[in-house]
């Protein structure tokens, strides 16, 4: 079977940037599974991978619009310490939920200087190339309750007999 709209994929993984640092990687665990068409992956993956079969691997280069985007520098802003009540030490690298006008969202700190921080809105990988190698474990058909719900069924996610039984 052809990955298509409402396949169940599942697949191994390792993303690298242009530089050839490894970034993710499924190597040790299980393969990442999807509903392909449901906007689970980036749209550039799920473009590459559109067509191929179980067993295959391919290589697929996702540029910034088709992956996490281009970083918007008005997600880049200054913020006062005192900001963070109860957090006793900001350092750069930690990572926030912000409560914002469009509703929440994950913020890193980068930059810490006396009574200002300034965090980044953007995804960690927005900006940057992505570098797939993939290996097409599984692809079968999507139940239609899988598809009603728009992601993929299996054991732990509350949808699976155990949960029904109750």
């Amino acid at each position: 079977m052809q990955i298509a709209q409402n396949s169940v994929v599942a697949f191994h993984y390792t993303l690298t940037n242009d530089a050839g640092e490894v970034l993710d990687s499924s190597e040790g665990r299980e393969p990442l599974t999807y509903l392909h068409g449901a906007g689970n992956i980036v749209p550039g993956l799920e473009k590459e991978l559109e067509g191929h079969k179980a067993g295959e691997k391919i290589q697929a280069t996702v540029v910034p619009e088709e992956g996490y985007g281009e970083k918007q520098s008005q997600l880049v802003q200054e913020v006062p310490r005192d900001a963070f009540q109860g957090v006793e030490s900001v350092e750069p690298g930690m990572q926030f939920q912000a409560q914002t006008q469009g509703g929440p969202l994950m913020v890193t700190v980068t930059q810490v200087e006396g009574d200002t921080v300034v965090v980044d809105g953007n995804h960690p990988l927005a900006g940057q190339t992505l570098n797939f190698d993939v290996e097409i474990a599984e692809v079968r058909a999507a139940s239609e309750e899988e598809v009603e719900h728009g992601h993929v069924h299996g054991e732990g996610d509350g949808h699976g007999e155990a949960a029904q039984q109750q």
